[in-house]
């Protein structure tokens, strides 16, 4: 048996058969029968009956959330009220202690409505009080009252506590779980920019060698070294992503979005501007270069890419354009039929309270930006 199954099960609320027991309090009533010390016993037996049968119907009834409030069970509250009412003013004695067992199945009926509830008991209270100090003075009139609100009460009460902490207990495990959805979606959308920048970088580095081979052998040999020193530094990237606790630098993204390009043939102008960036702003703002120079790239047909970020004290922007053919990943999410990467961009950047736009750069090249506070922390940073 598991630990979840343990604590559901200690926190399980009463069963129906649970609170039948109260029922022995009747036991002095039934003495009286059998002995025949009660006129008209066969009333009074009858009376009996009816009370352990009508008791017995509303408590079923009364646990059971479909059917609590239906009419069938407060009806049968209502008639266990009348022939309360009638036991304890025709006999008196112990048949008051009736009473509380009206008040309890009462608190289990009427639980969750407090005004209703506190009138109900109040009302038997009194009534129970009122009888016995006829039937047998002021003592045994507080004793019933006390009895009778205490029971409807507390029952009340305590059902209410197993509703609520069972409540508690759902609400939990659906946070958990939509923790855990987040976690996956960062962890997937980590993943998909990660290795779609590195393996770009890796293709690109690999059709450099291969076109340099043959006339320059040290140069080609470079960018083998380089295929080498990147796909390590994914390896040390992909573990960290895995951990969650990945930060990017952004001047060492500006520097690899400046290889890369270099790499492709596509003229870069990388410019950064504005006082150093919170690890957490600096680190989305990785993932959009990565992205963005990753779409310039595979897409563009550019020869000329620019980008610059420039920061402030409060807010940061990074713009990416080229002059290609303005056929990017397409427009973010919301302005179009935005790719999966930039979507995941936007939903990053939106939980960081900042915003991406993407379009075409008048009539030729595309357009990237990007813009943050410089204090943004993601909801899924929050969480992890």
């Amino acid at each position: 048996m598991n630990d979840r199954t343990t604590e559901a099960e200690r926190h399980k609320p009463p069963g129906k058969f649970a609170l039948l027991p109260c029922l022995f309090m009747l036991t002095g009533d039934v003495e009286s029968l059998l002995r025949g010390e009660l006129p008209r016993p066969w009333l009074g037996g009858a009376g009996l009956v009816a009370f352990v049968v009508l008791y017995v119907l509303t408590v079923f009834g009364g646990l059971d959330d479909r059917r609590r409030r239906s009419p069938v069970v407060l009806g049968c509250l209502g008639a266990l009220a009348a022939v309360t009412y009638a036991l304890s003013v025709g006999y008196g004695g112990d048949w008051l202690l009736c009473f509380p067992l009206l008040s309890l199945a009462s608190g289990i009926v009427l639980r969750g409505r407090g005004r209703a509830l506190g009138a109900v008991v109040i009302a038997l209270a009194s009534s129970a009080g009122i009888v016995a100090g006829f039937r047998g003075g002021v003592e045994e009139s507080l004793i019933v009252s006390y009895g009778t609100v205490l029971s409807g009460l507390v029952t009340a009460a305590i059902l209410t506590l197993f509703e609520t902490v069972a409540q508690l207990r759902e609400t939990r495990e659906e946070l958990a779980r939509g923790a855990v959805e987040r976690e996956r979606l960062r962890f997937s959308r980590d993943l998909h920019d990660l290795l779609g920048h590195t393996m770009s970088v890796i293709v690109v580095k690999a059709e450099a060698v291969r076109r340099l081979a043959p006339r320059d052998l040290e140069a080609a040999l470079g960018q083998a070294a380089d295929i080498e020193a990147v796909g390590r530094q994914a390896l040390t990237e992909i573990r960290e992503a895995v951990t969650g606790c990945r930060e990017g630098s952004l001047t060492t993204e500006l520097d690899r979005a400046r290889s890369l390009l270099d790499a492709s043939g596509i003229e870069a102008d990388v410019r950064q501007s504005g006082p150093p960036l919170p690890p957490q702003t600096a680190a989305l703002l990785g993932w959009v270069i990565r992205e963005g120079v990753t779409n310039v790239v595979r897409h563009s047909g550019a020869g000329r890419c620019v980008v610059e970020a420039r920061g402030e004290t409060d807010r940061v922007r990074l713009e990416i354009t080229d002059d290609g053919c303005g056929v990017g990943s397409g427009p973010a999410a919301g302005a179009g039929t935005g790719g999966s990467g930039l979507k995941g961009l936007t939903e990053r950047l939106a939980a960081a309270g900042g915003a991406l736009t993407t379009g075409p750069d008048g009539r030729r090249g595309f357009r990237l930006v990007a813009e943050l506070p410089v204090d943004a922390e993601s909801e899924e940073d929050r969480d992890t």
